[in-house]
This record gives C-alpha cells, structure tokens and sequence, in this order.
C-alpha cells in the first residue's frame, strides 16, 4: 500500500546581489546564534550544573538582541535564529541519549552554511517562493516537480563549498506502490565490485575519487602556491572545492540508482554491519573505502526499504561470510584478502565475493525464519539472540531453506552469530 511520507526536494537556485547578501548575513548570524547559546548552556553545567533548556535560550536571544554589540541580529529574520536554537537542543538530547558527541562549535569557514525557515518566514505562490526579508522570488531550476497540491513546511537555504546555492523544500509526499516483489538478495560490500549479489551479479565500482585524482591534485597543488588571504587563494580554493563536489555528486548518483533498484526489486534484503570508522584506519585501503561508500549507501536503503515496505536485515560484522563455504558449511582456517577464488573439500568451487554474498543471504534468512534477534539493536551487533539455520535435507549444512522452520540449529556452532540489526514489517 502507499506511504505517506515527509521528503526533502533540493533545487539549485541563483540568487540576486542583494538576495546573496542577505543570505550571507542570516548565515552569519545563525552561525553567531548558535555559538552563543552552545557557550551559555557549556557554561552553565559546568560552573553551577544547571541545565539550559530550549526555552532559555529563546529568552537570551531577545537579550541579546537589545545589546548594542548585537544589535545586528535585528537585521535578519528571527526564524532562523530559533530553528538554530532548535537544532542545538537536538544535538544537546542526542548527545544525553548516547547518541552522538556533545556539541561543537560551527566555523565561519569549515562549517556548513545553512538557513532554516518555518510556514512564517516564506512565502509559496503559485511556483513562487520568496523568503523573509526579500521583495522577489527566488530564481529556482525546477528540475523536478512538487508533489501535486504540496505546501511546503519547512524551506533550508545552503551554499556549499563550491558556491552552489541550493533550497530544500520539505513536503508531505506519497510513495507509489512498489511492484510486488519476493526475491531475497544478499549483498557482499567490496572495492573490487562495489557490490556483489547472491544471484551472482557483480556490480562495478566506478572510483569516482580515483577518475579524477590528477584534476583534484593539480587543483591543490594550484592552491598550496597561492598566498594566504589573497583573492588568487580564493579563485583556487573554490576549484578545488568544485571538483570535490564533481566527486561527491557522480557518487551520490550512482549509490541512489543501485539502492533504489534493490529496494524495488526484492522483499529481503541483506547486507553486512560494517564499521568503516574503525576500517579506514587501515591506511593503504583507507582512500578506496572511502570513496566506496558503503555507510552512505547503507543509509539510503534503509529509508527506501521503509518507504517501499522491504525487510532489511543486517548480520554481525564478525559473521565469516567469506570464509564459509555455501555449499556444504565447512569454514575454511584463513582466507587472505589477495585469495579471490578457492575450492572447498567437498568439491565446490567459489568465487569469493559471490560466496560471502549467497552466506549472507542464507544467515538473513535464517535469522528471519527462526526469529532470533528481531529486535533493533543499534548500540551492539553482537548482543541478543543468536542467529540459528533450519535443517536442511539430508546431511548438507548450505544455504538453509527458507519454507521450514522446524528443527532449527546454530548457523556456525561456538561461532560468533549474525543479529538483526534493523527490520521493518512488510506491508
């Protein structure tokens, strides 16, 4: 069934002089709002453990607002400053829930340079949007159409590094159907093939990073020559920021085209827990996992599996997909990074990636089948029930069948177990 959703749709857009000008101000001032108010609840815990709540920060706002050292503030729209304020308190509960890191500070030249606006501080007429502030619409490249009848709730103004100015439009949105699908696919992460499919598809990696290397270098070399402080610095940063963003850009394509395509075409849907974080310490692959990916890809197929009501099930990252041999279940001693190919001593030969993808495969299901560690676990893949694997017939232990569910025993006996990380309902 369909799924009413809240989406983001992003537009480039090209702002007048006056229009920049006063964009490049509300920045300046969300940034300043921000700092601020993150200095005065730092302050207050530590010197007399007393919590800042959002509320408070509001009412120093208007403080510091009547102050003659910022009364500039009054300049700009009040709505970005209070959704500032908002996005602090987020971070500050994140932080509290053991979520994320406690709050830093933003950079005038680091940080992301962003304005938030509410129903109150825009206004959208008929294909025209016009923000607080400003007497004329913003010049935006419909590239693609709202959904029909939406109204935007929330708009997010930002320029990149590169000088693109792009606005966010937030509106409610239905996902269509999808087609029916009961396909199971298990995926195999790599740099070799991006990634590897249980059905023995290969996709290649296209090294965005790595096709354009020379460009990218002869930028930064162009740059390092260039005085700091000088307008020259300033024309050779941005080209180095441009081809950064050529980079960033050709790989969010490409990852969104393969996590669209395995959400729409199968029901299951299983990929490994990797920690990247602690993978690109290794650095001789470090370059290469990093334009791989894998995290960002990850994260968009988790909320296209939402949208489209797939099963997406994630195993341990200490499952030993490659050294397991999907035909019989017998587990090689080691097998180096450079063997792409064995042969197990019951006969079978393997490829390694399509092994590791077809053992990944078998574990989600036996994981869904047996109903071990349903449960989100987002703190630890290694706590809950361990994953189990119905008997198959007669004395094979491959890829376990996902019709039967009686006689269920352990995968990979005195073997760390695969766990489900996140699963959503088919509907």
């Amino acid at each position: 069934m369909s799924r009413s959703v809240k989406r983001a749709f992003k537009y480039r857009f090209y702002p007048t002089g006056a229009q920049a000008a006063e964009l490049e101000r509300t920045f300046g001032c969300v940034r300043k709002v921000y700092n601020l108010a993150l200095a005065a609840r730092t302050e207050a815990w530590t010197l007399r453990q007393e919590r800042v709540n959002y509320n408070a920060t509001s009412a120093m706002l208007t403080a510091w607002k009547k102050t003659e050292e910022l009364a500039y503030l009054n300049e700009v729209s009040s709505v970005p400053l209070q959704q500032a304020l908002r996005h602090l308190q987020v971070a500050f509960t994140n932080f509290f829930a053991k979520r994320a890191g406690y709050p830093t500070f933003k950079s005038k030249k680091k940080s992301r340079r962003s304005a938030e606006y509410t129903t109150s501080a825009f206004r959208y007429r008929d294909g025209k949007l016009t923000l607080a502030k400003m007497t004329e619409p913003l010049d935006i490249v419909w590239s693609r159409p709202l959904p029909e009848g939406a109204t935007p709730s929330t708009v997010t103004v930002s320029q990149d590094a590169a000088g693109r100015w792009s606005v966010s439009l937030l509106c409610d949105d239905v996902i269509p159907d999808a087609p029916a699908a009961n396909a199971a696919v298990g995926v195999d992460a790599g740099l070799d093939s991006l990634l590897t499919l249980s059905t023995g598809e290969k996709i290649v990696n296209p090294r965005h990073e790595r096709a354009d290397r020379a460009r990218l270098a002869r930028a930064q070399r162009n740059l390092s020559r260039k005085e700091k402080g000088s307008v020259n610095r300033a024309k050779a940063r941005l080209r180095v920021a441009r081809a950064h963003a050529r980079i960033a850009d050709r790989r969010r394509d490409h990852l969104h085209k393969l996590s669209t395509r395995l959400a729409r075409e199968n029901q299951t849907i299983v990929i490994e827990d990797l920690t990247v974080r602690n993978m690109v310490k290794n650095h001789t692959l470090a370059r290469a996992i990093s334009d791989a990916a894998w995290r960002q890809f990850r994260t968009m197929l988790e909320y296209k599996a939402d949208w489209y009501g797939r099963e997406l099930i994630t195993v341990d990252r200490w499952f030993p997909s490659s050294k397991l041999c999907s035909a019989c279940g017998a587990l090689a001693e080691t097998m180096p990074l450079d063997v792409r190919t064995w042969a197990c001593q019951c006969g079978a030969a393997h490829d390694r990636d399509i092994n590791a993808a077809r053992n990944i495969l078998a574990a989600g299901l036996a994981v869904s089948a047996c109903g071990a560690g349903v449960r989100p676990q987002r703190e630890s893949s290694r706590t809950g029930q361990p994953a189990v694997k119905q008997e198959t017939s007669g004395a094979t232990q491959g890829i376990p069948s996902p019709s039967g569910r009686e006689g269920c025993q352990p995968l990979i006996p005195d073997m760390v177990t695969p766990s489900v990380k996140y699963r959503w309902p088919t509907r």
